[in-house]
């Protein structure tokens, strides 16, 4: 087979096309971080790269879920704790209008105003709000569970008592859910009513006995006792979203070290590959250019 001038010219044009084609992938793997840009570079491996990017997504979706439960169930114990406030303070003033004896007038009606504005407070825990909505009415969040009356045709009081259809639930993982509402509608009820008791009696003055006021604190401590039970409910999921929280940091990690292991260059490996790349290329031109030199011309000098 006869070699000529034209093959070996075409031969060292394309291997020094396909050098230049090399350098310029190492050196974009290099600019992106990136083992492939398109698809065409590594089908496999752009098809691995989605899969894991939507196991990254949907991890980090599932923690903006657990800063929604922490938020419900942060807000609910703080507002349990006030009704706990609420409840010690209403033990305080029956305790002392238990004493009919030394109490005056004036004494009833100052315990009897502070009754009303404990009353008035306690309605507006009732409708604490996370956002737009409310935390205490199940899963109709858009109503409050203490009505005041503002609604033509609604009357004022906890009007939701049967409507605590159901409960709300986030969901915080592949098929597991948290429940992060609590029913605590009978609860503000009773105790609600049991203001008005205790203001009434306060207001009866000298027909109010002692033993109708220790019943009344009987009744507020079993109040308390079911205040701490519901707050003990709400700290059992707090502690369940605390370990499905580090149970999502860890499936974080994992998603996030598989794509990059799938996706990411070896920077070491690269830049190796391109500085051998260059040093190859360098020599295919100079064994190239020493080729194609010489031409009839030289011989006929």
């Amino acid at each position: 087979m006869r070699v000529t001038q034209s093959m070996l010219s075409q031969n060292m044009l394309r291997n020094l096309s396909g050098s230049y084609n090399k350098m310029g992938k190492l050196q974009e793997q290099l600019n992106t971080g990136k083992k492939v840009t398109r698809p065409s570079d590594d089908p496999v491996v752009v098809m691995k790269g989605m899969g894991y990017g939507m196991q990254v997504d949907k991890v980090e979706q599932f923690q903006k879920n657990m800063g929604e439960v922490n938020n419900w169930l942060d807000s609910s114990d703080d507002a349990l704790d006030g009704v706990g406030q609420v409840l010690q303070r209403m033990k305080e003033l029956a305790t002392n209008a238990s004493n009919t004896g030394a109490m005056t007038e004036n004494d009833r009606k100052a315990i009897a105003t502070e009754i009303s504005q404990l009353r008035e407070h306690l309605q507006d825990v009732a409708n604490t709000k996370v956002g737009d909505k409310h935390i205490f009415s199940g899963s109709m969040t858009d109503r409050p569970l203490y009505n005041k009356g503002n609604d033509a045709g609604v009357g004022k009081g906890f009007e939701q008592g049967d409507s605590f259809k159901s409960n709300v639930e986030i969901e915080v993982f592949d098929g597991v859910s948290l429940r992060v509402s609590t029913d605590v509608t009978k609860m503000f009820k009773d105790i609600d009513d049991m203001l008005e008791t205790v203001k009434d009696l306060t207001a009866t003055g000298s027909s109010a006995t002692g033993e109708s006021f220790s019943k009344m604190i009987e009744d507020i401590d079993n109040q308390m006792d079911v205040v701490l039970s519901k707050r003990a409910d709400i700290g059992a999921r707090s502690n369940r979203a605390e370990l499905m929280h580090n149970r999502l940091e860890m499936q974080e990690g994992a998603a996030k070290k598989q794509r990059s292991q799938n996706e990411d260059v070896d920077y070491e490996k690269t830049i190796t590959d391109l500085i051998t790349s260059e040093s190859i290329h360098r020599a295919t031109l100079s064994v190239g250019a020493r080729i194609m030199q010489p031409s009839l011309m030289d011989f006929l000098r």
